[in-house]
């Protein structure tokens, strides 16, 4: 089932033209424009890591996501949970220029980290999801 709509997804890619420059961008002699864009719908982004590294609860404090895909990486959300779940932030993180590294900036005090939880929700072009959480 996925395969075939893999096929009707790079079918439509290859009749939009600007999705079909995209995907034709990444193609070589092996892989067609077409082929790129099945993989790509295939393949869901993984998120490798998320570094709390510099946040300690505090507006400006940021979290560094680096995520892949054999694509593009369209967006990455983060979300700030207190230990007992309820919503502290969340938001768009902003891509490095690395390409890989996006970083997510706090707008929010919070007072105890503790517990907290940082979950990540990376997309890519065709839509795929990847979810990763990590406990501060």
């Amino acid at each position: 089932m996925k395969f075939k709509q893999a096929i009707l997804y790079g079918k439509a890619q290859l009749a939009d033209v600007t999705a079909k420059a995209e995907y034709a961008a990444k193609s070589d002699e092996r892989r067609s424009a077409y082929n790129v864009a099945v993989a790509d719908f295939l393949h869901a982004p993984d998120v490798d890591e998320i570094d709390v590294t510099n946040y300690h609860g505090a507006a400006g404090d940021t979290v560094r996501v680096r995520v892949t895909d054999d694509f593009k990486v369209r967006q990455v959300q983060v979300s700030i949970l207190n230990a007992d779940g309820t919503l502290v932030e969340e938001g768009n993180a902003v891509k490095q220029n690395n390409e890989i590294d996006w970083i997510y900036t706090a707008t929010a005090g919070n007072e105890s980290t503790e517990g907290d939880k940082i979950v990540v929700r990376a997309s890519d072009k065709p839509g795929n999801i990847s979810v990763l959480e990590q406990v501060v």
